[in-house]
């Protein structure tokens, strides 16, 4: 009795990254599909501008990466798939996504809203200030109060000053 079980636990279906090469998160979603494995491919519009016309085209939200979701049992086809480079984890080790992140994704496929990728930021990161009068300045990125603040510090003396700052204006170093 204790087989089934054990059984339906590898045959799980989870979600991971794909690090695809360069240029190949289409063709790797594509060939998911044909499987019969769900593959997830955010994508963006965007204006493409050549020298006698501008198109609107369709490039993926991230990069070099393709989502699929797949049992344990799917995971050397999902790995001979051309155009991926890697199932992204630890060590050797795949490792799943959260089913809470794909669904916030999903939603904002779905949704009218713009949205755009963005650098992921967090808390006590080092981030350079791309624009602005502090342009060129490296410093960590801390919240207070709802607001983003940047905080310069002299080492040697362990002091810093820390200032407010728009979120859009700094990028991870």
């Amino acid at each position: 009795m204790n087989q089934p079980n054990q059984m339906n636990q590898t045959n799980a279906l989870h979600w991971y990254a794909l690090r695809t090469r360069s240029r190949h998160e289409k063709l790797v979603r594509d060939q998911l599909a044909t499987q019969g494995i769900e593959p997830l491919l955010p994508t963006v519009k965007r204006l493409s501008q050549w020298k006698d016309r501008k198109k609107e085209i369709e490039t993926p939200l991230f990069s070099g990466y393709c989502f699929v979701r797949f049992g344990q049992e799917e995971k050397l086809p999902v790995q001979k798939v051309a155009g991926v480079v890697e199932i992204v984890g630890s060590g050797s080790r795949p490792e799943p996504i959260p089913d809470d992140e794909i669904e916030a994704l999903k939603r904002l496929m779905t949704s009218v809203l713009p949205y755009d990728p963005h650098p992921y930021l967090h808390e006590g990161m080092t981030v350079e200030v791309v624009r602005g009068p502090l342009q060129g300045i490296h410093g960590i990125l801390l919240r207070k109060e709802k607001r983003h603040r940047l905080v310069l510090g002299i080492r040697l003396i362990q002091q810093a000053a820390a200032v407010e700052i728009d979120v859009n204006d700094v990028a991870p170093v």
